[in-house]
């Protein structure tokens, strides 16, 4: 378990995370999403305690981080893919840590197996890909097996196998009963991965929700309604709209938002309305997130129109 209560970051006038309160629980993958300058590199660094809270706390199964004896056994971590001495191998670098944190050096070599590195783990980590960089920071997040685990952008220069491979990686832990905490920019993996979101804006909270909870509440996730009898829609649409529903016309049917599918069929059963079709059409994490975050953009680009995107 992460707990946060009331993080909060100041460099000079600006302030970096706001009065950021929430709880990572384990038995999930967590999703840490915001845009660029959001404040989650930072939140995390706090929570490794390579940053000090300007207030507040930030707590690793109860206690800040730099009070564990053997970190690496109670938190393993993935901030940077670069962070391993170039001119170590990387079964070197990796024992290093191991030595550092009473880890049994017959674990290097389990971790290297389990990423992949076995073949190249006596290269020097200068020598290595972003990708492979990825595998062996990830290596390091694993090696003293702890119940916690944090990483920020993992997928990065990681090939499409990489990438599910990460996945997986992650719905294990999470299912392993770890705390599973992970930053990223790409939507479309985080929606396959994760199953709880926390989205920030410029320091403060926008989201705290599971991921499906945060797609439905997207104005683009709509009830897709089609039947033969015109009047029985009409009457449907008027119902919808008194109870504070959006409903459009669309082609031989209505499109709602605002209300569940379930709301709408019992409304439709109670009219006596006769359907050829009652189906949600939900919108994409993506949308959602933009959606949610589109106050929050610190360094928006013109769009190819000259309008800022």
């Amino acid at each position: 378990m992460i707990a946060l209560r009331g993080l909060t970051k100041r460099y000079g006038a600006v302030t970096a995370v706001d009065n950021l309160s929430i709880d990572i629980a384990p038995g999930r993958v967590t999703g840490f999403l915001g845009p660029n300058g959001a404040g989650k590199s930072t939140t995390m660094r706090m929570i490794l305690g390579l940053d000090r809270p300007s207030a507040g706390t930030a707590r690793v199964g109860g206690r800040p981080y730099t009070t564990l004896r053997y970190s690496l056994r109670e938190v393993g971590a993935l901030l940077d893919a670069k962070a391993a001495h170039p001119g170590r191998t990387a079964r070197n670098h990796l024992r290093a840590m191991a030595r550092s944190n009473g880890i049994a050096a017959g674990r290097v070599d389990e971790v290297l197996a389990s990423v992949g590195l076995t073949e190249v783990a006596g290269k020097r980590a200068g020598t290595y890909s972003l990708g492979m960089g990825q595998r062996l920071g990830i290596a390091g997040a694993l090696l003293g097996d702890p119940p916690v685990l944090m990483f920020d952008e993992p997928v990065n220069g990681l090939d499409p196998d990489g990438v599910r491979w990460v996945r997986q990686l992650m719905r294990s832990l999470a299912a392993e009963g770890r705390t599973v905490f992970v930053s990223s920019h790409l939507m479309s993996e985080m929606q396959l991965t994760a199953d709880h979101l926390v989205v920030i804006g410029k320091g403060r909270l926008i989201a705290d929700a599971p991921i499906t909870e945060v797609i439905a509440g997207s104005s683009l996730t709509a009830v897709r309604v089609r039947g033969p009898e015109p009047a029985g829609l009409a009457a449907l649409r008027d119902r919808l709209a008194g109870h504070g529903a959006q409903v459009e016309s669309a082609a031989g049917g209505l499109v709602v938002t605002g209300v569940t599918v379930e709301e709408v069929g019992d409304l439709a059963h109670q009219l006596g309305v006769h359907l050829h079709e009652l189906s949600t059409r939900e919108a994409s994490l993506e949308q959602a997130y933009m959606e949610l975050t589109a106050d929050s953009v610190e360094y928006a680009a013109p769009a190819p129109n000259g309008r800022v995107a």
